[in-house]
């Protein structure tokens, strides 16, 4: 049990997260002394704290009382002698190893001896950092996310050195400011930002290739899976040089191939495209730290609408699942009139039950008039034969993942819909072009990846393949746009733009549990708290289902040939066990 009283905390550094993480200290009741290099720099951290206790105040956050009160706990200096007393320091300076250094070893000759030096580094070595003191084992990362006053997540990160009760008491202080600290181990990138920055650099390389418009690319992951921000808008709020920092450092230590600053980072940050703080990066913004954005070169026409450039009055949906029978919704709620087709009888009845059973709970909540549903319903026509959708204008084929009877789906519609119908499917995975090779149409076939549930998820990827017609594509945005969705274009390749972002992701979070450096509980905690995901990759995985993101990894990986994305093999192992998540009772955790 240790003896160490943490009373007293100093804070190196107070640039936004210095000041920030001083903030959170006073807060909470510390004291703390702030320190800078120059009168200027305590000037820059004076008016960061005044400006987010204010904007605390604002907000209803924090009265004037406790705003004086908090400000009242810190005080400045230029002088690192001024630390002499305290129980903790943490130091916020920039990603320099040598500067942290200087900094740890000036301070080994100041604190005392049990005095915890802490480093807030979110990528450097700490063991590195930690040879510069004479008590390398007081050293610990304390690594705050930014703003540093909101974000609750923090990582503790020990060395091989660190002694168990300078962990144990740096665990506890961040659990007194009301934080979840989750520990893990000295590596690069810790759990959050080795997996996020590998997301992040995946969506760069995906922009530089011109695979997908910057903003189809943060509409896809903002919708598809619920993230706060898209990944080029995330990378202009770190700071594109920040972000190039961190990545390389990652690549240094790691070697991985997947962390290697994608060639357009270093281009923008040698020309001072730095991100918000500078006004411009992926993004053009009104002025140097502002959020806001302003139309550039790259920027859609706000005037551009998609155009039907085919005209569509009915609508077929082949299929009977939970998947086809969301889309014949959606085109039902649309206004259009839907023939959908099943194997069976009891199948094509399912669909009609299933639909029913949503408008009801779409009444039920007030998302619909109750006038609606027989409208709606009046509009779907069940079937068992193909043959019935001869005279549609555009078929969704919504059915198994399984390419061979896709195909021969294919040829028949190829057979019975009428001349300039467009064959469109649901595929998450496959090649959309050997569907279209298949029929003597293949300028009208065309990929139309809804998400599920499909009556709520906004999202839509029209896939192109390279025999797609532009107006068979622009047909088709324009009709997602008209049922309420939102459509974004992209290529034919495994994965489209979401999946080829998420389960490369999801892969990286079960090899680094497979190496045992964090549980599933911390790095699920570090990806929810520490960047505002909905769910953590074990959740999520264990949701979709283990066998359905084995299959997408394994197709990642066929069309890629990228290493890095070979399936984990804990994934096979549980696959093959039948653990499959949530649909089996058993996954990464047990549910009863």
């Amino acid at each position: 049990m240790s003896e160490r009283t943490i009373e007293t905390v100093g804070v190196v550094g107070l640039g936004t997260m210095g000041a920030g993480i001083a903030e959170v200290f006073a807060r909470n009741g510390f004291t703390v002394v702030g320190v800078e290099r120059d009168e200027e720099g305590l000037e820059r951290g004076k008016a960061h704290l005044a400006h987010s206790t204010g904007r605390a105040v604002k907000r209803g956050k924090l009265s004037e009382e406790e705003q004086e009160a908090l400000l009242g706990r810190i005080s400045f200096a230029t002088d690192a002698t001024a630390l002499k007393d305290v129980d903790m320091v943490v130091e916020a300076v920039v990603e320099s190893l040598e500067l942290k250094k200087s900094i740890l070893a000036t301070l080994d000759e100041i604190v005392a001896p049990e005095t915890i030096l802490a480093t807030n580094t979110s990528s450097l070595s700490v063991t590195e950092i930690s040879t510069a003191s004479k008590h390398p084992g007081r050293v610990v990362g304390v690594h705050f996310f930014n703003p540093a006053p909101v974000q609750k997540f923090v990582e503790i990160v020990r060395t091989v050195v660190t002694e168990p009760d300078v962990l144990e008491d740096a665990r506890e202080v961040v659990g007194k400011l009301g934080k979840s600290p989750v520990v893990c181990g000295d590596r690069a990138g810790f759990i959050a930002n080795a997996l996020l920055f590998g997301y992040l650099n995946h969506a760069v390389s995906m922009f530089e290739g011109h695979y997908a418009t910057r903003e189809d690319i943060d509409t896809a992951m903002r919708l598809g899976c619920g993230y706060p921000m898209g990944p080029l808008a995330l990378l202009d709020l770190i700071g594109l040089d920040t972000s190039y920092e961190i990545l390389d450092t990652m690549y240094r230590q790691g070697r991985d191939r997947l962390h290697a600053p994608a060639p357009i980072l270093k281009q923008m940050v040698t020309a001072g495209m730095l991100g918000r703080k500078s006004g411009r990066g992926f993004y053009t913004y009104e002025a140097a730290d502002s959020p806001v954005v302003v139309p550039d070169a790259l920027t859609p026409s706000a005037d551009a609408t998609h155009e039907l450039r085919r005209d569509i009055a009915k609508v077929g949906v082949v299929g009977t699942g939970t998947m086809a029978s969301g889309i014949v919704e959606v085109f039902a709620k649309g206004g259009y009139d839907v023939t959908y087709v099943g194997r069976s009888p009891d199948k094509v009845a399912k669909v009609g039950e299933r639909i029913t059973k949503s408008l009801d709970k779409a009444i039920g909540r007030g998302k619909l008039d109750e006038s609606e549903k027989p409208e709606i319903l009046g509009r779907l026509t069940g079937t068992t034969a193909l043959d019935d959708l001869a005279d549609v204008d555009i078929v969704v084929e919504a059915i198994a993942e399984d390419l061979a009877i896709k195909t021969t789906l294919f040829e028949n519609l190829d057979d019975i819909c009428k001349p300039g119908a467009i064959l469109a499917t649901t595929t998450s995975s496959l090649p959309v072009i050997e569907l279209a090779r298949v029929t003597k149409r293949p300028a009208d076939v065309v990929g139309m990846h809804f998400f599920n549930p499909a009556p709520v998820m906004k999202l839509v990827e029209v896939v192109s393949t390279v025999t797609t017609a532009e107006e068979v594509s622009e047909t088709v945005r324009a009709l997602c746009a008209k049922v309420g969705k939102s459509p974004v274009s992209c290529g034919d390749r495994a994965g489209f733009i979401v999946n080829a972002l998420l389960f490369p992701y999801l892969n990286d979070a079960v090899k680094m549990l497979e190496a045992h450096y964090a549980t599933a509980d911390d790095i699920d905690t570090a990806m929810k708290l520490g960047c505002a995901l909905p769910m953590g990759p074990f959740e999520l995985l264990d949701v979709v289902g283990n066998d359905v993101s084995l299959a997408i990894e394994r197709e990642l990986y066929l069309e890629f040939r990228e290493p890095g994305f070979a399936p984990a093999p804990l994934l096979e192992h549980l696959v093959t066990a039948g653990y499959l998540g949530r649909k089996t009772g058993k996954g990464f955790r047990d549910y009863s």
